[in-house]
Order: structure tokens, then C-alpha cells, then sequence
């Protein structure tokens, strides 16, 4: 039934399908099966990218799209269901279906379609792949539905909800990571007058939110390649002939929770100002899928004033935030994918669409830029806004009015030649005495103020450089130290487990010792680390439980104790010593290839693990694909890596073919000149299934 029903589908589409002339699509793989479409319009070439994304990683595009439609929970059980619901309370559907049509250019409406056809001819034509028969076709309207839920979770609106509900969304382990590199450097800090661009985003490694590398080229003017999610209809960083970009994380204020005063007797009525408002409920219904039994789960929501509103044991919530009032993301991202210079780049930039994240920028002009982006409503200042708001009066109330780009954290070509954020504050960006002053800035917008262990430390390997070779650069992107001084909840959680006293807890004074002689380093040889980084993950997953992930001294010392007796219990178990290189315990893994991999937790060459098998652990977020330019008047130089490699599917040969590149801290040349891409071709098709 499944396959008549996807032949059927192909039928009803094959009108839209026969309007496509597939011939003028080009899908170029390389040596390393990397896509690189070529088409004549921007249309065709987004055509072509979901046919490529199909091809090497259907599953995952298909999976965001399910959650749009509330069913990922009856494919991937609870953790599905959790991102079901998340769609649900942050009442995504309500604010697209209100704004889709107007939102967008028709240019772009036509990229969303084409591309979204390009996914259903994919479906019709290998449904044995369809993850659920209720899923295809998609709309663009189901794209954008896809990334504004991706916006709101970039801009942590989870947490809020997290802490609202309870353990409901701590259950949740697909949120996305608290981690990033980026830095740019002018030909004022590099030896051979270049300028460079290092993208070092920290993802997942698979699933969701992990990167798939694309390179788009049109006869219009789109020349770009870099990470994309899978379902992503461009790239959202890399680099273009001209110029290119790196995001990381930040944490300002990017939502408001409110507590509404309900009425003492008229359920559902709320206090504002001086009368009584009604809360509009809204029902999400999801299945959960349990061994073979899909479980039915509903859970009512409402709307208020304010925004989507949850209701638990203390009372009624409303939540509001930017990235859920504004779904032109995509349309900015796709602009900037196509500037050529710094003054168009910018042009597409102060569209604010993107309610979030760093920028880092670089261009082969010489210009290189920084700014902590966000939508920074004007608040009411006398309301601490960093606090649960009263939400009975128009005073809390803000109306979708942001504070203009120039309001924002900035630095545009400084005197000291570099820029970089590891999410930390955007007050620590370049070099001693051109950073800028947080007393500057509206205190409402709540930016970071502290560092990390990596600003830290990439502020200190900078600074020992007059100028930067390209190699040198390379090394500072992938140290593995921590350094002395370090300030951030995670990594002082680690240096209080060397501090414990081995007097007072003598069953684990042996444990206490090796700590104690830890140099701080994670290299794959390094004998310390691994009891270290076992006792860390004890106490992390403390921090997931209580919503701390950015709270420091959250722990009483017998937590510290326990986690250093359960690090040592676990590692005479599975290894028989406290004393075992990192690289015996920590692997990088895909299918039947795992590989020692060096790195750890807020270090700049990032590496987070979960468990494995006998007793070891396999990276599940950190570095996973980096982007490497160097920019001059001539053009650009790329190199890139891919943690596994282009496709997602056992049976390709891309599937970990870049592993050991990888872990050798080695990189690929890419290139977007088409002739050199055409000559070196490992393939050339063309959308439609093989023949």
C-alpha cells in the first residue's frame, strides 16, 4: 500500500515534474562525493540540491519535515515526540500559515517550491526511503515551517521552555549544542597578506542539526559552497568567489516569559491592564512510537497576548521571542549566499531576519567583521527582563520593533588584524584595547559577559604572533589545552574535580592523584584525561537535569566526589587502570570504522562524547565540518573536512571516507571554479533515478 500510494504521488506531481527539465541540472560529484550543482536559474540548482540531498541523507531531511507535521514521534519515539511538541508550544504553524504569503519575494517562493518539489519527485521515486507515508508532498511553506522551528532552537528558546515544564523537554537529547569557533584575520596579522576565514561550528555529528557540504552554482549569480542542515534549501555559511562567513552561538535575552494573573473564578480569562482577556487553547495531538504500539499523547496550549502559553503547576506562562514572529531567515540567508562585496552583504544583513547568532566575516577585499546578532525588542526598562515579567499589563508588552544592526555589538576591520567568537562574550573579540565596552549597550539586551576556555585560550595563542601563517592558524584552531585560568560552569567543573582533598576521601585519593597530575591537555596520547572527562560527563549531565547549562558553582562537593567515584569505578571496570591514553577510550565512530580522537569539552578542537561500547565513548557533537579561506584580490583558496564524509548512507563510499583525514587534523582542497570541478569529476548525473 505504501508504494501505490507514493506512485500515486508521483502522478499528481509529475504535471510540476514534467516542467522541469532535468537535463539542465548538473549534480558534480568530486573524488570525495561532495554535490556541486550547476544549473541556469537559482530555481534549478535548488532543484538539484534536494534530489542531491536525497540521495545522500533522505532520511534526515525527511525528519525536521515530520516534525512540522507532528509525526517524528511515531517515527523516532520520545525524542521525536519531544520536538513534536516543541513545534507545537512554540506555535510555529499559526505564525507561518499568517505570514507566508507576504513574507517573501516571488523569487524566492520559487526557490522554497522548487526545491520542495525536488524532495517529492525524490519520495515518488524510492519510497522504500519515506519515513512516513502521511509526510509527502511537502510545500516551501513546509520548509519554512521547518527552519523558523530551527531558528527558535538556535536562539535557546528551549531552555525557557525546558525550565517551565519541567523534565519534559530535559528528556529532549537533540537540542542543539552551547559551542563554536570562528576567527578572521586581515593581511595586518597574516604573513603572506591574505586574508583568512576559519567556519568551526560545533554540531552534532549526525541527525538533525549536523552539517551536509553543498556546492550551488547558478547562471544567476549563486557561486556558493558550504554547510548546510540536511532540508536546507542553501547553504547557511561557508564562502562564494567573493567574500564568506562563520556563526557561532550567542546568549543574549532572545525571550521574554510572562506569568499571567488568571481569574479567581472565570477559567481561562487573564488580567490585563484594566479588564480580562481570554486565552485562546490550541490542541496538539502526537503519537508516540513504542516498540511496535504508536501511543496517542495530547497536550493543550494556549495563546495569549503575549504568545504561545504553558500551563503547569504554578500557574499559566506566555513566551516571547523574535525568531517566533519573523520567518524570513531562509530569504536573508539565501541573499547573502549571493553578495559580492562587503556593501551588498551587509545590504542583505540589515534585513534583521536572523533572530540570532556571532558573525564572523572575511573578504578577498581585506575586509574581515564581527557582530553578535540578534532582534532586541524596545523593552520597557523599568521590567527586568532577564527575570519572569508580570503578565497583566501593556507595559510588558512589546510589539515586534528591534533595535536597528548599528545598536549592535560590531567590529569592522581592526588595528590588530583578527576577530573571533568561541561564544563567549562579544566584549572579547580582537586584540587589547580595541574591544568594546558592555556599558555601552542597552542593558536590556543581556550580552555575555564572561569568556571561556577557549576565548581564553585563543586570545593566548594569538597573541603570541606578530603575524599568522596559515599553518599557524591551523594549530591554534585545533589545540587541545586548557588553560590555567578558566571561568566557564563546565570546564570549572572540571578543575574542581582536581582540587578535591585525598585526605578527607581516601577510597579515591588514587583517583585525586592522577587528577592532580593532569597537564590540562587532551591529546589522544594524554594518560590523564579520560578518568577526568568520565567524572566530567557524571557531573553534565547534572547541569542537563537542572537547566544550568550556563550557571557556574552548581554543585555541592559530595557531587564532585561522586562523580570521581563513579569515573573510577567505570575505568577499573572497562579498562583495569585510571591511567589509559584518551585515544583507547574516546573514538570517533560511523559504522563498522572507529578511530582514536583527541579533544574534549570547551577546548578549541571540541569534541563531546556519550557512551559506547565497552565502556568507551564515540563523539557525538563538536568539531565536524570545517571551512578553511584564505581571501586576496584574486580570489579564494578552500580546504575543508567532513568528520565522516558527503554521504550519510552505508552503502556509499562517502560514508567515512574523510574519518582519517579527520582525526589526523587534515583537510581537502575544494574549489568553486566550474571548469576544475567538471575536469576532476568522480560523477555527473542528473536529478531523476538511474537508469
Amino acid at each position: 500500500m505504501k508504494r501505490i500510494a507514493l506512485l500515486l504521488l508521483l502522478l499528481v506531481h509529475v504535471a510540476a515534474w514534467a516542467q522541469i527539465d532535468v537535463s539542465r541540472i548538473d549534480i558534480v560529484r568530486d573524488k570525495w562525493g561532495v554535490p556541486h550543482i550547476f544549473a541556469p536559474t537559482d530555481e534549478e540548482v535548488a532543484y538539484g540540491l534536494a534530489w542531491a540531498t536525497g540521495e545522500d541523507d533522505f532520511k534526515t531531511a525527511q525528519e525536521l519535515l515530520l516534525s512540522v507535521r507532528g509525526k517524528l514521534g511515531e517515527v523516532n519515539g520520545k525524542d521525536g515526540a519531544v520536538l513534536d511538541f516543541m513545534y507545537y508550544v512554540l506555535d510555529v504553524d499559526h505564525v507561518v500559515e499568517e505570514q507566508y504569503e507576504t513574507a517573501f519575494s516571488p523569487k524566492f517562493k520559487k526557490v522554497l517550491g522548487y526545491y520542495a518539489d525536488g524532495l517529492n519527485a525524490y519520495a515518488a521515486a524510492f519510497p522504500k526511503e519515506v519515513l512516513h507515508k502521511d509526510l509527502f508532498p511537502v510545500t516551501g511553506k513546509d520548509l519554512v515551517k521547518s527552519y523558523s522551528l530551527t531558528s527558535a532552537l538556535l536562539a535557546n528558546i528551549y531552555i525557557d521552555i525546558q525550565k517551565i515544564f519541567g523534565g519534559f523537554i530535559a528528556d529532549y537529547e537533540g537540542s542543539l549544542p552551547d559551542g563554536s569557533n570562528a576567527f578572521a584575520f586581515s593581511s595586518k596579522k597574516t604573513t603572506d597578506g591574505k586574508a583568512y576565514l576559519i567556519v568551526n561550528s560545533h554540531q552534532p555529528l549526525e541527525g538533525l542539526f549536523s552539517w551536509y557540504e553543498v556546492h550551488v552554482c547558478s547562471k544567476e549569480g549563486w557561486n556558493f559552497l558550504g554547510g548546510t542542515f540536511p532540508g536546507g534549501a542553501a547553504p547557511f555559511l561557508g564562502t562564494n568567489e567573493n567574500l564568506g562567513w562563520a556563526n557561532t552561538l550567542n546568549h543574549p535575552d532572545f525571550c521574554d516569559v510572562y506569568k499571567l494573573q488568571m481569574h479567581p473564578k472565570d477559567k481561562l480569562k487573564y488580567k490585563f491592564d484594566d479588564g480580562w482577556e481570554t486565552l485562546e487553547p490550541y490542541v496538539a495531538k502526537v503519537k508516540v512510537k513504542v516498540g511496535f504500539v504508536k501511543i496517542p499523547i495530547k497536550k493543550t496550549f494556549y495563546r495569549s497576548k503575549y504568545g504561545p502559553t504553558i500551563k503547569n503547576k504554578d500557574g499559566y506562562y506566555s513566551l516571547r521571542f523574535p525568531a517566533g514572529l519573523d520567518i524570513r531567515a531562509p530569504e536573508q540567508t539565501y541573499k547573502m549566499n549571493k553578495a559580492r562585496n562587503y556593501g551588498e552583504f551587509m545590504d542583505a544583513y540589515r534585513m534583521q531576519a536572523h533572530p540570532c547568532t556571532n558573525l564572523i566575516y572575511a573578504d578577498r577585499e581585506d575586509n574581515i567583521y564581527y557582530i553578535s546578532n540578534g532582534l532586541f525588542p524596545k523593552r520597557n526598562p523599568k521590567y527586568d527582563w532577564f527575570n519572569v515579567l508580570p503578565g497583566n499589563t501593556s507595559e510588558t508588552l512589546w510589539k515586534p520593533e528591534y533595535y536597528p544592526l548599528d545598536s549592535l555589538p560590531q567590529y569592522l576591520n581592526p588595528k590588530s588584524g583578527y576577530l573571533f567568537n568561541c561564544n563567549n562574550t562579544p566584549f572579547d573579540a580582537t586584540g587589547p584595547g580595541e574591544n568594546l565596552n558592555p556599558y555601552d549597550f542597552n542593558p536590556t539586551f543581556n550580552f555575555d559577559l564572561e569568556d571561556n576556555n577557549r576565548s581564553i585560550r585563543a586570545q593566548e595563542l594569538i597573541a603570541q604572533y606578530d603575524r599568522v601563517s596559515y599553518e599557524d592558524v591551523k594549530r591554534i584552531k585545533f589545540d587541545n589545552i586548557f588553560n590555567q585560568e578558566i571561568f566557564t560552569s563546565g570546564c570549572e567543573n572540571l578543575i574542581m574535580l582536581t582540587e578535591l582533598d585525598p585526605t578527607k576521601y581516601p577510597d579515591i585519593a588514587d583517583a585525586i592523584a592522577v587528577a592532580k597530575d593532569w597537564n590540562r591537555v587532551a591529546d589522544v596520547d594524554n594518560k590523564e584525561a579520560a578518568l577526568l572527562f568520565f567524572a566530567f560527563y557524571e557531573i553534565a549531565e547534572g547541569m542537563t537535569e537542572r537547566a544550568v547549562q550556563y550557571e557556574c558553582n552548581a554543585f555541592y562537593e559530595e557531587e564532585y566526589v561522586a562523580a570521581m567515584r563513579a569515573a573510577k569505578k567505570h575505568m577499573m571496570k572497562h579498562f583495569g587502570s585510571l591511567r589509559v591514553p584518551l585515544g583507547d577510550v574516546q573514538k570517533l565512530v560511523r559504522g563498522d570504522k572507529e578511530l582514536p580522537v583527541g579533544g574534549g569539552p570547551d577546548v578549541l578542537g571540541a569534541v563531546m562524547t556519550g557512551p559506547y561500547k565497552d565502556g568507551m565513548r564515540k563523539t557525538l557533537v563538536g568539531d565536524s565540518y570545517i571551512m578553511m579561506c584564505r581571501y586576496n584580490k584574486a580570489g579564494v583558496e578552500i580546504e575543508t573536512i567532513h568528520s565522516y564524509g558527503a554521504s550519510a548512507k552505508p552503502d556509499s563510499p562517502h560514508y567515512t571516507d574523510q574519518m582519517e583525514l579527520f582525526v589526523s587534523k587534515g583537510f581537502k582542497p575544494m574549489t568553486l571554479d566550474k571548469q576544475t570541478i567538471y575536469t576532476n569529476a568522480e560523477s555527473i548525473t542528473h536529478p531523476g533515478p538511474k537508469k
